[in-house]
Protein backbone atom coordinates (compact mmCIF):
# COMPACT_ATOMS: atom_id res chain seq x y z
CA UNK A 1 0.00 0.00 0.00
CA UNK A 2 2.71 2.23 1.11
CA UNK A 3 4.13 3.02 -2.64
CA UNK A 4 1.48 4.21 -3.94
CA UNK A 5 1.46 6.97 -1.25
CA UNK A 6 2.82 10.36 -1.79
CA UNK A 7 6.47 10.35 -0.93
CA UNK A 8 7.19 11.66 2.59
CA UNK A 9 9.63 14.07 0.81
CA UNK A 10 10.41 15.20 -2.46
CA UNK A 11 12.58 18.15 -4.06
CA UNK A 12 9.13 19.08 -6.71
CA UNK A 13 7.21 19.67 -3.51
CA UNK A 14 9.47 22.93 -3.43
CA UNK A 15 8.19 23.64 -7.60
CA UNK A 16 6.14 26.24 -9.33
CA UNK A 17 3.20 25.27 -11.04
CA UNK A 18 4.20 26.69 -14.52
CA UNK A 19 8.03 24.82 -14.04
CA UNK A 20 6.14 21.39 -13.22
CA UNK A 21 3.73 21.88 -15.99
CA UNK A 22 6.37 21.94 -18.33
CA UNK A 23 8.46 19.76 -17.57
CA UNK A 24 5.56 17.20 -17.20
CA UNK A 25 4.91 18.21 -20.89
CA UNK A 26 8.35 17.38 -22.11
CA UNK A 27 8.77 14.29 -19.78
CA UNK A 28 5.27 12.55 -19.25
CA UNK A 29 3.67 10.85 -16.45
CA UNK A 30 5.39 9.07 -13.86
CA UNK A 31 4.52 5.79 -13.19
CA UNK A 32 1.64 4.83 -11.65
CA UNK A 33 3.01 4.22 -7.78
CA UNK A 34 4.45 7.70 -7.85
CA UNK A 35 1.67 9.25 -9.20
CA UNK A 36 0.48 10.63 -5.86
CA UNK A 37 3.87 12.41 -5.31
CA UNK A 38 3.32 14.51 -8.09
CA UNK A 39 -0.45 15.25 -7.50
CA UNK A 40 1.09 16.35 -4.19
CA UNK A 41 3.83 18.68 -5.64
CA UNK A 42 1.17 19.76 -7.69
CA UNK A 43 -1.40 20.43 -4.93
CA UNK A 44 1.94 21.61 -3.24
CA UNK A 45 2.52 24.52 -6.13
CA UNK A 46 -1.00 25.31 -6.41
CA UNK A 47 -1.72 26.21 -2.73
CA UNK A 48 1.88 28.22 -2.34
CA UNK A 49 1.28 29.76 -5.42
CA UNK A 50 -0.48 33.32 -3.47
CA UNK A 51 2.67 33.41 -0.94
CA UNK A 52 5.33 33.28 -3.95
CA UNK A 53 3.84 35.85 -6.25
CA UNK A 54 3.75 38.15 -3.04
CA UNK A 55 7.26 37.27 -2.09
CA UNK A 56 8.62 37.61 -5.65
CA UNK A 57 6.59 41.21 -5.55
CA UNK A 58 8.12 41.77 -2.52
CA UNK A 59 11.97 41.01 -3.29
CA UNK A 60 11.28 43.27 -6.20
CA UNK A 61 10.26 46.47 -4.73
CA UNK A 62 12.95 45.41 -1.61
CA UNK A 63 15.70 45.31 -4.54
CA UNK A 64 14.66 48.32 -6.98
CA UNK A 65 17.18 50.73 -5.30
CA UNK A 66 19.75 48.27 -4.33
CA UNK A 67 23.08 47.71 -4.88
CA UNK A 68 23.87 45.06 -7.41
CA UNK A 69 24.40 41.33 -6.34
CA UNK A 70 28.07 41.35 -5.01
CA UNK A 71 29.85 39.05 -7.70
CA UNK A 72 29.84 35.41 -5.99
CA UNK A 73 32.71 33.33 -5.34
CA UNK A 74 32.00 29.91 -6.81
CA UNK A 75 33.02 26.63 -6.17
CA UNK A 76 32.96 24.25 -9.28
CA UNK A 77 34.62 20.77 -9.42
CA UNK A 78 32.71 17.45 -11.37
CA UNK A 79 30.34 15.63 -8.66
CA UNK A 80 31.96 13.48 -6.07
CA UNK A 81 35.29 15.63 -6.06
CA UNK A 82 35.49 17.10 -2.91
CA UNK A 83 33.08 20.08 -3.55
CA UNK A 84 30.95 19.49 -0.31
CA UNK A 85 33.96 19.29 1.99
CA UNK A 86 35.76 22.65 0.85
CA UNK A 87 32.40 24.38 0.60
CA UNK A 88 31.60 23.12 4.10
CA UNK A 89 34.77 25.09 5.09
CA UNK A 90 35.18 27.83 3.44
CA UNK A 91 31.30 28.83 4.55
CA UNK A 92 32.45 29.41 8.23
CA UNK A 93 34.58 32.59 6.65
CA UNK A 94 32.09 35.24 8.57
CA UNK A 95 32.12 37.18 5.36
CA UNK A 96 30.34 35.05 3.25
CA UNK A 97 26.34 34.15 2.70
CA UNK A 98 25.36 30.92 1.49
CA UNK A 99 22.36 28.38 0.73
CA UNK A 100 20.26 27.40 3.37
CA UNK A 101 18.44 24.06 3.20
CA UNK A 102 14.78 26.04 3.35
CA UNK A 103 16.29 28.21 -0.12
CA UNK A 104 16.81 25.21 -1.41
CA UNK A 105 13.30 23.37 -0.73
CA UNK A 106 11.48 26.44 -1.28
CA UNK A 107 13.33 28.38 -3.28
CA UNK A 108 9.85 30.43 -4.48
CA UNK A 109 9.33 31.03 -0.46
CA UNK A 110 12.36 31.29 1.53
CA UNK A 111 11.57 34.69 3.05
CA UNK A 112 7.91 34.58 4.01
CA UNK A 113 6.23 30.93 4.00
CA UNK A 114 9.51 29.13 4.50
CA UNK A 115 10.67 31.39 7.43
CA UNK A 116 6.91 30.64 8.75
CA UNK A 117 7.37 27.26 8.45
CA UNK A 118 10.87 26.93 9.10
CA UNK A 119 11.12 24.90 12.47
CA UNK A 120 8.46 22.51 10.78
CA UNK A 121 10.98 22.18 7.85
CA UNK A 122 14.18 21.46 10.09
CA UNK A 123 12.29 18.90 12.08
CA UNK A 124 12.15 16.92 8.84
CA UNK A 125 15.27 17.25 7.22
CA UNK A 126 17.38 14.36 6.99
CA UNK A 127 20.49 13.11 9.52
CA UNK A 128 22.55 12.46 5.95
CA UNK A 129 22.53 12.97 2.58
CA UNK A 130 20.96 10.74 0.54
CA UNK A 131 24.17 10.23 -1.59
CA UNK A 132 26.98 9.44 1.62
CA UNK A 133 27.80 10.18 4.74
CA UNK A 134 27.58 14.20 5.39
CA UNK A 135 24.91 15.56 8.35
CA UNK A 136 22.72 17.95 7.08
CA UNK A 137 21.84 20.67 9.72
CA UNK A 138 19.71 23.11 9.67
CA UNK A 139 22.63 25.51 8.79
CA UNK A 140 24.82 23.30 6.52
CA UNK A 141 25.36 24.84 2.97
CA UNK A 142 23.85 23.52 0.61
CA UNK A 143 24.51 23.73 -3.54
CA UNK A 144 21.34 25.54 -5.37
CA UNK A 145 21.18 23.11 -7.94
CA UNK A 146 17.63 21.60 -7.04
CA UNK A 147 16.79 25.01 -5.57
CA UNK A 148 16.96 25.98 -9.89
CA UNK A 149 15.42 23.03 -10.84
CA UNK A 150 11.97 24.18 -8.99
CA UNK A 151 12.41 27.42 -10.73
CA UNK A 152 13.17 25.86 -14.38
CA UNK A 153 13.02 23.11 -16.56
CA UNK A 154 16.56 23.52 -17.37
CA UNK A 155 18.00 21.21 -14.74
CA UNK A 156 19.90 18.05 -14.80
CA UNK A 157 17.43 17.08 -11.81
CA UNK A 158 14.83 16.74 -13.96
CA UNK A 159 16.38 13.83 -16.07
CA UNK A 160 16.66 11.94 -12.31
CA UNK A 161 13.17 12.55 -11.50
CA UNK A 162 11.97 11.69 -15.19
CA UNK A 163 14.74 9.06 -16.43
CA UNK A 164 12.85 8.15 -19.34
CA UNK A 165 14.59 11.64 -20.83
CA UNK A 166 17.42 11.39 -18.45
CA UNK A 167 20.02 11.77 -21.43
CA UNK A 168 17.83 14.91 -23.28
CA UNK A 169 17.50 16.45 -19.76
CA UNK A 170 20.82 16.07 -18.95
CA UNK A 171 22.09 18.12 -22.37
CA UNK A 172 19.59 20.54 -21.78
CA UNK A 173 20.34 21.27 -18.00
CA UNK A 174 24.62 20.57 -17.97
CA UNK A 175 24.82 21.93 -21.47
CA UNK A 176 21.84 24.07 -22.26
CA UNK A 177 22.23 21.89 -25.50
CA UNK A 178 18.84 22.04 -27.90
CA UNK A 179 17.46 25.00 -25.63
CA UNK A 180 16.67 28.50 -27.52
CA UNK A 181 18.10 32.20 -26.12
CA UNK A 182 15.21 33.25 -24.64
CA UNK A 183 14.86 29.72 -22.56
CA UNK A 184 18.83 30.57 -21.43
CA UNK A 185 17.88 34.35 -19.91
CA UNK A 186 15.06 33.16 -18.57
CA UNK A 187 17.39 30.95 -16.92
CA UNK A 188 19.92 33.09 -15.70
CA UNK A 189 16.77 35.39 -14.67
CA UNK A 190 15.62 32.77 -12.29
CA UNK A 191 19.20 32.30 -10.92
CA UNK A 192 20.01 36.13 -10.31
CA UNK A 193 16.62 36.23 -8.53
CA UNK A 194 17.10 33.20 -6.11
CA UNK A 195 20.77 34.53 -5.43
CA UNK A 196 19.22 37.87 -4.45
CA UNK A 197 16.76 36.43 -2.22
CA UNK A 198 19.52 34.21 -0.25
CA UNK A 199 21.68 37.80 -0.31
CA UNK A 200 18.59 38.88 1.29
CA UNK A 201 18.57 36.20 3.67
CA UNK A 202 21.87 36.53 4.18
CA UNK A 203 22.59 40.24 5.63
CA UNK A 204 23.84 41.00 2.19
CA UNK A 205 26.76 38.85 2.79
CA UNK A 206 28.93 38.08 -0.52
CA UNK A 207 27.87 34.72 -1.56
CA UNK A 208 29.68 31.20 -1.54
CA UNK A 209 28.04 29.29 -4.20
CA UNK A 210 28.72 25.50 -4.89
CA UNK A 211 27.64 23.35 -7.93
CA UNK A 212 28.88 21.41 -10.25
CA UNK A 213 27.13 22.11 -12.96
CA UNK A 214 28.96 25.44 -13.16
CA UNK A 215 31.69 23.68 -14.01
CA UNK A 216 30.48 23.78 -17.40
CA UNK A 217 29.49 27.51 -17.40
CA UNK A 218 32.20 29.24 -16.17
CA UNK A 219 32.63 31.35 -19.03
CA UNK A 220 28.37 32.41 -18.49
CA UNK A 221 28.72 33.01 -14.82
CA UNK A 222 31.69 35.37 -15.81
CA UNK A 223 29.51 37.58 -18.16
CA UNK A 224 27.21 38.05 -15.36
CA UNK A 225 29.81 38.74 -13.03
CA UNK A 226 33.10 40.00 -14.72
CA UNK A 227 34.56 40.42 -10.89
CA UNK A 228 33.62 36.32 -9.58
CA UNK A 229 36.12 34.03 -8.55
CA UNK A 230 36.55 30.46 -8.80
CA UNK A 231 37.64 27.43 -6.75
CA UNK A 232 38.33 24.44 -8.49
CA UNK A 233 38.93 21.29 -6.36
CA UNK A 234 39.56 18.41 -8.56
CA UNK A 235 39.91 14.46 -7.73
CA UNK A 236 41.91 11.20 -8.93
CA UNK A 237 39.13 10.69 -11.60
CA UNK A 238 39.38 6.85 -11.08
CA UNK A 239 37.76 7.86 -7.69
CA UNK A 240 35.38 10.20 -9.02
CA UNK A 241 34.15 8.00 -11.81
CA UNK A 242 33.11 4.80 -8.89
CA UNK A 243 31.80 7.54 -6.70
CA UNK A 244 29.24 9.45 -9.74
CA UNK A 245 28.11 6.00 -10.54
CA UNK A 246 27.08 5.57 -6.58
CA UNK A 247 25.73 9.38 -6.83
CA UNK A 248 23.37 8.37 -10.13
CA UNK A 249 21.98 5.23 -9.14
CA UNK A 250 21.44 6.55 -5.09
CA UNK A 251 19.58 9.53 -6.50
CA UNK A 252 17.57 7.34 -8.87
CA UNK A 253 16.46 5.03 -6.74
CA UNK A 254 15.46 8.06 -4.20
CA UNK A 255 13.47 10.38 -6.77
CA UNK A 256 13.02 8.79 -9.89
CA UNK A 257 9.20 9.14 -10.74
CA UNK A 258 9.49 6.91 -13.92
CA UNK A 259 11.25 3.38 -14.36
CA UNK A 260 15.05 3.66 -14.70
CA UNK A 261 16.30 0.02 -14.48
CA UNK A 262 17.23 -0.04 -18.11
CA UNK A 263 19.69 3.07 -18.08
CA UNK A 264 23.73 2.67 -18.40
CA UNK A 265 24.61 4.46 -15.63
CA UNK A 266 28.47 3.59 -16.02
CA UNK A 267 27.95 5.02 -19.52
CA UNK A 268 26.54 8.44 -18.64
CA UNK A 269 29.16 8.90 -16.03
CA UNK A 270 31.99 8.21 -19.08
CA UNK A 271 30.18 10.51 -21.32
CA UNK A 272 29.63 13.67 -19.46
CA UNK A 273 32.68 13.46 -17.35
CA UNK A 274 35.30 14.84 -20.32
CA UNK A 275 32.29 17.10 -21.70
CA UNK A 276 31.79 19.07 -18.49
CA UNK A 277 35.77 18.88 -17.39
CA UNK A 278 37.09 20.04 -21.17
CA UNK A 279 34.21 23.00 -20.32
CA UNK A 280 35.83 23.75 -17.33
CA UNK A 281 39.38 23.87 -18.62
CA UNK A 282 38.78 26.07 -21.89
CA UNK A 283 36.78 28.62 -19.71
CA UNK A 284 39.42 28.76 -16.74
CA UNK A 285 42.34 29.05 -19.08
CA UNK A 286 41.03 32.94 -20.05
CA UNK A 287 40.43 34.03 -16.68
CA UNK A 288 42.81 36.03 -14.85
CA UNK A 289 45.71 34.42 -12.36
CA UNK A 290 43.39 36.27 -9.15
CA UNK A 291 40.28 34.67 -10.34
CA UNK A 292 40.85 31.10 -10.40
CA UNK A 293 42.52 28.69 -8.66
CA UNK A 294 43.07 25.03 -8.81
CA UNK A 295 43.70 22.44 -5.60
CA UNK A 296 43.68 18.65 -5.73
CA UNK A 297 41.30 16.92 -2.92
CA UNK A 298 44.20 14.79 -1.88
CA UNK A 299 46.27 17.73 -0.96
CA UNK A 300 43.24 19.58 0.39
CA UNK A 301 42.87 16.08 2.67
CA UNK A 302 46.24 16.05 3.96
CA UNK A 303 46.61 19.79 4.70
CA UNK A 304 43.39 21.33 4.36
CA UNK A 305 44.48 24.76 6.00
CA UNK A 306 47.44 25.17 4.24
CA UNK A 307 45.54 24.60 0.64
CA UNK A 308 42.56 27.14 2.26
CA UNK A 309 45.06 29.73 2.66
CA UNK A 310 46.96 29.47 -0.42
CA UNK A 311 43.57 29.77 -1.95
CA UNK A 312 42.64 33.07 -0.42
CA UNK A 313 45.86 33.93 -1.27
CA UNK A 314 46.28 33.38 -4.66
CA UNK A 315 42.33 34.77 -5.82
CA UNK A 316 43.02 37.53 -3.18
CA UNK A 317 40.75 36.76 -0.98
CA UNK A 318 40.71 38.55 2.30
CA UNK A 319 40.21 37.57 6.18
CA UNK A 320 42.39 34.61 6.03
CA UNK A 321 43.65 34.37 9.82
CA UNK A 322 39.82 35.65 10.96
CA UNK A 323 38.09 32.74 9.48
CA UNK A 324 40.77 30.19 10.75
CA UNK A 325 38.97 29.67 14.35
CA UNK A 326 36.19 28.38 12.24
CA UNK A 327 38.24 26.69 9.68
CA UNK A 328 39.76 24.70 12.65
CA UNK A 329 36.20 23.91 14.55
CA UNK A 330 35.23 22.54 10.92
CA UNK A 331 37.95 20.16 10.79
CA UNK A 332 37.55 19.46 14.47
CA UNK A 333 33.92 18.30 13.81
CA UNK A 334 34.81 15.82 10.84
CA UNK A 335 37.93 14.61 12.22
CA UNK A 336 35.81 11.21 12.39
CA UNK A 337 34.09 11.28 9.31
CA UNK A 338 33.85 8.28 7.35
CA UNK A 339 33.71 8.10 3.86
CA UNK A 340 31.58 6.03 1.55
CA UNK A 341 34.12 3.04 0.24
CA UNK A 342 33.27 2.03 -3.63
CA UNK A 343 35.18 -0.95 -5.35
CA UNK A 344 36.62 -0.20 -9.00
CA UNK A 345 36.45 -2.93 -11.14
CA UNK A 346 39.29 -3.80 -13.59
CA UNK A 347 36.68 -3.72 -16.12
CA UNK A 348 35.56 -0.37 -14.90
CA UNK A 349 39.08 0.76 -14.36
CA UNK A 350 39.58 -0.19 -18.24
CA UNK A 351 36.70 1.82 -19.27
CA UNK A 352 37.86 5.12 -17.72
CA UNK A 353 41.77 4.70 -18.78
CA UNK A 354 40.03 4.63 -22.47
CA UNK A 355 37.37 7.42 -22.36
CA UNK A 356 39.15 9.97 -20.04
CA UNK A 357 42.80 9.52 -20.98
CA UNK A 358 43.87 13.26 -20.98
CA UNK A 359 42.05 13.78 -17.38
CA UNK A 360 44.23 10.79 -15.91
CA UNK A 361 47.61 12.47 -16.95
CA UNK A 362 46.18 15.89 -15.68
CA UNK A 363 44.53 15.04 -12.61
CA UNK A 364 45.06 11.09 -11.43
CA UNK A 365 47.20 9.49 -8.84
CA UNK A 366 49.78 7.47 -9.29
CA UNK A 367 49.01 3.58 -9.11
CA UNK A 368 49.78 1.61 -5.79
CA UNK A 369 52.75 -0.58 -6.08
CA UNK A 370 51.65 -4.24 -5.87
Amino acid sequence: MGRWLPAADHPLYGCDALTLLTVMRRNGPPDAAHAATLAAAIASALLRAPFSLAERAWVAWKRRDGAPLPAPVFIVGHWRSGTTHLYNLLSRDPQFGFIAPVAVGLPWDMLGLGAVLRPLLERALPERRYIDNVAVRPDSPQEDEIALANMSPLSFYHGLYFPRHLDENLRRGLYFEGCGPDEVLRWRGRLVHFLEKVALSQGGRRLLIKNPVYSARIAMLREMWPDARFIHIHRDPMAVYVSTVGFYRTLLNQLALQPHGSIDVEQVVLDHYPRIMQALVDDAAALPPNRFVELAFEDFERAPLAEAERVYRTIELPGFEAAKPGFEAYLAEVRNYSKNRHQLSEAGRRRVERHWAPFLARWGQPAAAP
